[in-house]
């Protein structure tokens, strides 16, 4: 058993093109031992969004903080706290801070086969 505080875990920058003031923290990895999973801490600063994109995975995804909005590319659903979403493996998505707080959220994947740093 692993216990930690999640700030003792590196923020990284999402650098991936089409992504703005978005970081990463990846709380939990295989290299943890976490054999099927892996657990990201996503924070999203004012204005910030991940890039459009998809991929053959799902994510499951709680928002923890703050407000935005989680995009397929044509149509804008609002997120809160509290709130989860589900984004099917191939589906588009786009997460986008539309607060003044900073937006965080957990996003489970299972891991990545392809990428290992993929965006969420």
């Amino acid at each position: 058993m692993k216990v930690f505080n999640y700030e003792t875990v590196k923020a990284e920058t999402v650098g991936e093109s089409g992504a703005s003031n978005i970081a990463v923290r990846w709380l939990i990895t295989k290299d943890m031992g976490a054999p099927n999973f892996a657990m990201r801490l996503f924070e999203v600063a004012p204005e910030g969004y991940s890039p459009l994109h998809t991929h053959p995975w799902e994510h499951e995804v709680f928002i923890l903080e703050g407000e935005g909005v989680v995009s397929d590319g044509k149509k804008e659903t609002r997120l809160k706290s509290n709130d989860v979403v589900y984004t099917a493996p191939a589906e588009w998505h786009q997460f986008k801070n539309t607060g003044k707080k900073t937006l965080k959220f957990l996003c489970l994947i299972p891991h990545p086969k392809q990428k290992p740093r993929e965006p969420c």
